[in-house]
């Protein structure tokens, strides 16, 4: 493909980390509503690199639900990487902080990771503080607890010994 003796390359999305093929023009994306937007970028950006113009479709399946086509309208709007991030943060949510979902709403009872940014940093600076001055959480035994409890199984043990 690289070289030009056969004109399709059939792939799964590893794709979309260091294939830079400049003569590759189109890009046909199936089930485009089950990437995040920001995968879709990344795949996105592997045509288009040459002096052809290139297209990237986006096919989606007939009974993609509302949520997913507006996420993928996104994709139409805008080839700029950190509102698509941002833009695909608030359709999908975050995922877990602390955990393997990489989507969803987040355990976070008050906060939501981009419009409370600014007290977030302010709490993790805090945060630091308290574990810089206590490292074993010994003068804030609720919070040691509590952190035990939610996180010991997902990081296998006690996490403050």
């Amino acid at each position: 493909f690289r070289d030009g003796q056969t004109q399709i390359l059939v792939s799964t999305t590893v794709v979309e980390v260091g294939v830079d093929v400049p003569n590759a023009s189109v890009m046909l994306i199936e089930n485009a509503e089950r990437f995040g937007l920001s995968q879709l970028h990344q795949l996105r950006g592997r045509v288009g690199r040459g002096a052809e113009k290139s297209y990237c479709i986006l096919m989606t399946h007939p009974k993609a639900t509302a949520d997913a086509r507006q996420r993928l309208n996104v994709m139409e709007q805008s080839q700029d990487g950190f509102l698509i991030a941002e833009m695909d943060m608030r359709l999908r949510g975050p995922g877990e902080v602390m955990g393997m979902r990489q989507s969803g709403v987040p355990d976070f009872v008050l906060a939501s990771l981009v419009e409370d940014k600014e007290i977030l940093i302010l709490a993790r600076d805090a945060a630091e503080k308290v574990i810089k001055k206590d490292p074993t959480l010994e003068r804030w035994p609720v919070l040691k607890s509590e952190l035990d409890k939610r996180y010991q199984k997902l990081l296998g043990g006690a996490i403050l010994t």
